[in-house]
């Protein structure tokens, strides 16, 4: 036995020299195991507290409190010296690293945080949480016996953290439950952030735009149901999946069809911004890349969100704080899905005895046993294998080919032309029958609308009418054609806007516009202009031809995702010349910006 004096912290330790000692504290390898593994747990129980102290969560709190009763027992473990025997340690390390008092500082807060928390606990819920609030009132008196070995803490640390040659251990995982309550809370932070803030300025606009937002805030809070129910149960049969999807399926519906409803509001552009975008919540049911799908969604949209901003950043703020609220919201959601759900919505209720499935799930059959084998039916005789006999068969050699017919002439398809009149293979539809599909496709043929209402001048479902005609139109007037085919429209007099939805091998002659022409998700469609078009708008549209006048030939022409895009420009002869416009483009980085020209087709 040998005495060293600690010569910083003024007292006497008895230090075993005795080599073999069969303590595992004695061991040198294990104590930085227990170093990283504390500091890793003051890490997320410093990330426990913080979201406790915005929110109080009953589950949340007893993850806490475990989590700091494991921090009490890994510090004693590392640092009661007085109860430990130790190797010899020199009198120049026994000094208090600042990184072990900033580790005691980091214990002490979250001490006093979490005594804190579970009092404001303790009087909402008494009953809930009295054995908590019990056993938190002992730790400070724990605590204070481990004051007088918190002094050689230093020496411990320093001793085997210059060891560099030990590698530092993995971090312990979250459990189960941590990661099912994760998964409810980050839901909940999109549905009390962004989505909270797009649904007030949605009642601050008002009209068409608050009852959508009232099927939008429904369709949000079916979905958190969802959640939460995949962190309670398995994965349940694709029948029952479905029955718990129709509250979210019926809401996104509802969003869709307000929408074609309400087709003449003024706030048409923000409807079909939902409208187009709302089918981002289906993620549940993609895999493997139910993120990229919301990101898609998010971009379907923004071409109505875009038009929200261009209409309304002059005139009232309100509006563009409203199309970032949603862009915000769907962006969020798609960081939500890349942390908690990567590869598809997690069902991590299985395997947990103490969280039943709900009432409506039912309780799950139990896997079918393992099929049996009777083995001594199983006969190994060669002579009686099937097998054999059939490679006896081809290993015959030339001998093989003495049974096979010869084929003569009058056999021969293509010298006996009467063989090939014969009735052709059947080939099976890939969605089902002929007469099926003509069938309903019938069903959905709905009855033609030409009609003015108020400034806007609404064509809808027209099938091969060439004689569409708008007269007496004003300055004011809208003129929008939907889902039409074959048909021929002329606009007389000057209109301000002009919109071709969903039309597929339509024709457009009107005199001027004020604002512009506008074609969407159309087919085959060509317009032409007797006096002035500013703006001409293509998006999503496959063939465009446009025949200009001499007093448009300083029209802006905005395409995207389009193709088949023409321009005919008028000669003096009464001709016109043919201009493409161009569909492949290149890119390239210059410093930190991005350069971009058109590229001529190389076929």
């Amino acid at each position: 036995m040998g005495q060293t004096l600690d010569s910083c912290c003024g007292r006497t330790l008895i230090i075993n020299e005795t080599k073999n000692c069969n303590n595992p504290d004695c061991d040198p390898d294990l104590k930085p195991s227990v170093a990283e593994n504390l500091e890793y747990l003051v890490n997320r129980l410093e990330k426990l507290v913080e979201r406790l102290e915005r929110s109080i969560c009953a589950r949340e709190l007893e993850i806490a409190n475990r989590t700091f009763d494991s921090v009490l027992e890994k510090k004693r473990e590392s640092f009661d010296l007085e109860s430990t025997e130790l190797p010899p340690v020199p009198v120049e390390n026994f000094s208090i690293t600042e990184q072990t008092q900033s580790l005691n500082q980091r214990i002490e807060r979250i001490e006093e945080s979490l005594t804190k928390i579970n009092e404001r606990h303790s009087l909402s819920s008494q009953s809930a949480s009295l054995s908590l609030t019990n056993n938190q009132s002992n730790q400070p008196a724990n605590q204070q016996k481990e004051e007088g070995s918190l002094e050689n803490i230093p020496t411990v640390l320093e001793e085997y953290q210059s060891d560099s040659s030990l590698p530092p251990p993995p971090p312990p995982l979250p459990s189960v439950q941590e990661l099912e309550s994760m998964s409810v809370l980050g839901y909940q932070d999109i549905v009390n952030g962004p989505l909270a803030q797009y649904l007030a300025l949605s009642y601050k606009i008002g009209g068409d735009v608050a009852k959508q937002a009232e099927f939008v805030k429904l369709a949000f809070e079916a979905q958190l149901q969802y959640v939460s129910l995949a962190t309670q149960c398995s994965q349940p049969g694709q029948d029952k999946q479905m029955a718990l999807l129709k509250p979210t399926s019926d809401q996104i519906t509802a969003i869709q069809d307000f929408r074609e409803k309400n087709r003449a509001s003024p706030f048409f552009n923000h409807l079909s911004a939902i409208s187009e975008s709302i089918p981002a919540l289906g993620w549940v049911c993609v895999s493997p890349t139910p993120g990229p799908h919301v990101k898609e969604m998010n971009d379907a949209g923004q071409f109505y969100t875009n038009r929200v901003l261009k209409e309304w950043k002059e005139k009232d703020i309100t509006h563009v704080e409203w199309a970032r609220a949603w862009m915000q919201t769907l962006t969020e959601l798609q960081q939500y899905i890349k942390q908690f759900h990567t590869t598809g919505l997690v069902w991590s209720g299985k395997g947990i005895a103490a969280a039943p499935p709900p009432p409506p799930m039912g309780a799950c059959p139990p896997p079918p046993p393992p099929p049996t084998f009777d083995l001594s039916s199983m006969s190994l005789d060669g002579s009686k294998d099937e097998r054999s006999a059939l490679f006896a068969e081809i290993n015959q050699g030339e001998a093989i080919t003495k049974n096979l017919k010869k084929v003569t002439a009058d056999m021969q398809t293509h010298k006996n032309p009467t063989l090939r009149t014969g009735p052709a293979p059947f080939k099976a539809t890939q969605f089902g029958s002929v007469s099926a599909a003509g069938t309903a496709a019938a069903s959905m043929v709905k009855d033609p609308i030409f009609t003015r209402d108020g400034k806007k001048w609404l064509i809808e479902y027209q099938k091969n009418n060439p004689n569409l005609l708008v007269e007496n139109a004003e300055m004011n007037n809208v003129v929008y054609v939907f889902k039409s085919e074959g048909s021929t429209l002329a606009v007389k007099g000057k209109v301000n806007n002009i919109v071709m939805d969903s039309c597929k091998k339509c024709s457009l002659l009107f005199d001027s516009v004020v604002a512009s022409v506008e074609f969407v998700n159309c087919q085959s469609v060509q317009m032409q202009v007797l006096g002035h078009v500013p703006t001409i708008s293509i998006d999503k549209t496959d063939g465009c031809q446009m025949y200009l006048s001499k007093q448009s030939l300083g029209v802006e022409v905005v395409s995207s995702k389009s193709s088949e895009m023409n321009i005919m420009l008028p000669e003096d002869s009464g001709d016109y010349t043919e201009l493409p416009l161009p569909e492949q483009f290149k890119t390239t980085i210059s410093g930190k910006t991005l350069k971009t020209v058109c590229v001529d087709s190389l076929g």
